[in-house]
């Protein structure tokens, strides 16, 4: 079965080969992710992020303590160029998508699922495999400059491509013009998500540093069009 909808404002899908008998697991996937959206937009005046960012008298709710520590190991990790908080707003996004995905494929685990892709907007968390996983081609939308071939992997990508200078270093207020896309695979779509967007935020020196943590591996096409890749990068054959 495959079952898709709108949520974060992206498009998130799942699909279950052997899909009989776990409508009710993906329904719980959907529904976590509405939360999510619900609780953690910084785009829903209500939400529990906007309105610890305007500074009421809100205790985080652990979910959101976890992502605020987690998005402060990375601003620590990359000296300042990853951040969640910039002229006053908090948007803790860049490690929410990740995190909340994390957690849906997790409640398919749970549901005891065994074979599973669960794609947001292009981020991927699998279980089960192989599965064949595409990277976007960053001058070409209907190529690939990579297939992954990935068992139980999460494949996150960050790029200029779909939403332009969105990525901001925050050491210097300015996009980061000096790659065009980076990938990472890692074991959980958590790590994958926040590495590729951290890494993205440091330029053509996050390729390295993401590169060096632990359980990633990275491909990256850099602003003169040359192609970075880790030597255990799970390439399809």
């Amino acid at each position: 079965m495959r079952h898709v909808e709108q949520v974060m404002g992206f498009p998130v899908s799942v699909n279950v080969p052997d899909g009989d008998g776990h409508g009710a697991a993906v329904a719980d996937v959907f529904e976590w992710l509405h939360e999510v959206d619900a609780r953690f937009s910084p785009f829903k005046p209500g939400s529990e992020v906007s309105r610890l960012g305007r500074g009421e008298d809100v205790e985080p709710s652990p979910d959101l303590a976890h992502v605020l520590a987690v998005s402060e190991w990375y601003r620590e990790a990359t000296g300042g160029a990853f951040a969640v908080r910039r002229g006053g707003v908090l948007d803790p996004c860049a490690v929410v998508k990740g995190w909340a995905v994390e957690r849906a494929a997790d409640l398919l685990r749970s549901a005891g699922v065994p074979r599973f892709v669960l794609n947001a907007g292009g981020d991927v968390a699998t279980e089960g495999g192989p599965w064949r996983v595409g990277v976007r081609h960053p001058d070409h939308p209907d190529r690939f400059c990579a297939v992954l071939e990935v068992d139980g992997l999460a494949v996150a990508t960050s790029a200029r491509y779909e939403r332009g200078d969105h990525i901001v270093d925050a050491r210097t207020g300015e996009p980061v013009t000096s790659l065009l896309s980076l990938t990472v695979v890692a074991r959980s779509l958590e790590v994958a998500d926040a590495t590729a967007t951290a890494a993205f935020a440091l330029g053509r020196e996050g390729v390295a540093w993401a590169a060096s943590r632990p359980g990633c591996e990275v491909h990256a096409v850099d602003a003169d069009r040359r192609v970075h890749r880790t030597p255990g990068l799970p390439l399809a054959p």
